[in-house]
């Protein structure tokens, strides 16, 4: 019943391999080693670039990272190769969210919006992208959760953790700073974006 549509070709073994854990652990060493320092780097660009708009960002995006380990530390997930591909890629994500609203709120003062408006045109235009992006990718983490093997599981669960942890993120906590940075000048003339 098992060799039902096995082919009558012979195997013949060329080469045979064995791995010991320190491989693995060095992988992974190496993966989370790759992921700081492009964060490191991700974080500098977003200061410079975008001043304390971009310490918004770098804010925001360490609570993201922060939240995405709590969650897959309470589900209890071993941290895997490519477990690390979907934060990296969630990095990605979340910062591209946050250059979004940034933009868009750079068009708005462009076209002659005060700084309070023009904040809030950028956060209220970019929702929809935001929310179209996200969830078009955590439909494709969970069709891979579902009818992945163990390592794209892995993936899927540690992309999906990481993008609703940075809707939330880049759009509400985002949005809070600047509420708490600058709603509260009377007179506000500009913003540092």
């Amino acid at each position: 019943m098992l060799r039902a549509g096995a082919l009558p070709a012979p195997v013949a073994i060329l080469e045979e391999r064995t791995v010991g854990p320190s491989l693995g652990q060095d992988s992974i060493r190496r993966g989370m080693l790759a992921i700081a320092f492009s964060a490191l780097i991700v974080f500098v660009f977003m200061l410079v670039y975008y001043r304390l708009s971009g310490l918004i960002a770098d804010v925001a995006l360490g609570l993201n990272l922060l939240i995405l380990l709590a969650c897959m530390a309470a589900f209890g997930a071993t941290l895997t190769l490519p477990g690390i591909a979907g934060i990296a890629l969630t990095i990605g994500m979340a910062v591209d969210t946050n250059i979004l609203i940034f933009e868009r709120i750079r068009e708005e003062l462009r076209v002659g919006k005060t700084p309070r408006s023009a904040i809030d045109a950028g956060f209220t235009r970019a929702l929809r992208t935001i929310i179209d992006t996200h969830l078009t990718v955590m439909v494709t983490a969970a069709i891979l959760y579902n009818f992945g093997t163990g390592p794209v599981k892995g993936f899927a669960v540690s992309l999906f953790v990481g993008l609703a942890a940075s809707l939330f993120t880049a759009y509400f906590f985002t949005r809070l700073l600047f509420d708490l940075i600058y709603q509260r000048q009377l007179k506000l003339q500009a913003i540092s974006i």
